[in-house]
């Protein structure tokens, strides 16, 4: 990896990778990852962000320009072509990712943490909601296993998709485990509880 390399990101390394194959320009890296499900994993709602990423992998030598050209349908467009370098880093951002989990800080878990702030008849609400979307989000992801399946790839280029579905189905019954013991009363809670355990042990 060279000393200037910018940090990997999903994006970053999806643009490595996609440069492995062929040169592209940013609109065929983004055409892409939309025609090949990698949205699911790989943000590119804002074109301004896969710009930015180029142009970072570009000033780090690990892609270059390969030709700029211009045709009557469309503006001028730069290919660009992942270099030596480039694919010394994708191999070695790859390899890291895979082999060592981060600390990552996502959002869900760090609602959990404040839920006090509800009370149980809320957080029932409010997770249920939250059981309806990922059921959708898991029948999605069903079908598209089911259509890549039929369409013969093989299951290397279908593992983020089943990666997905085992964590939104592992979600998805543990969001229903904790709904059904907030109706039952196995899950319960007074503002009492919670002012004897913000007081301390000193205190209480």
């Amino acid at each position: 990896m060279t000393a200037s390399a910018p940090r990997s990101s999903p994006l970053a390394l999806t643009v490595l990778a996609l440069l492995h194959y062929k040169p592209l320009h940013p609109y065929g890296v983004q055409r892409l990852i939309k025609d090949w499900g990698k949205e699911q994993v790989v943000n590119v709602s804002q074109r301004a962000s896969l710009y930015r990423t180029i142009e970072r992998l570009n000033g780090a030598g690990l892609i270059a320009v390969r030709e700029t050209g211009r045709d009557q349908q469309y503006p001028e467009r730069t290919v660009y072509e992942i270099t030596d370098a480039g694919r010394e880093t994708a191999r070695a951002w790859l390899e890291e990712t895979l082999s060592a989990p981060r600390q990552e800080f996502p959002e869900f878990p760090a609602a959990l943490s404040n839920l006090l702030l509800l009370t149980p008849e809320e957080m029932t609400d409010v997770l249920e909601r939250r059981a309806g979307v990922l059921a959708e989000k898991l029948d999605g992801l069903e079908a598209a296993m089911a259509a890549e399946a039929e369409q013969g790839l093989p299951r290397i280029t279908r593992l983020e998709t089943e990666y997905l579905r085992a964590v939104t189905a592992a979600e998805l019954a543990w969001v229903r485990a904790v709904v059904e013991d907030l109706r039952t009363g196995a899950l319960s809670w007074s503002r009492e509880q919670l002012d004897a355990l913000a007081a301390g042990p000193a205190q209480q």
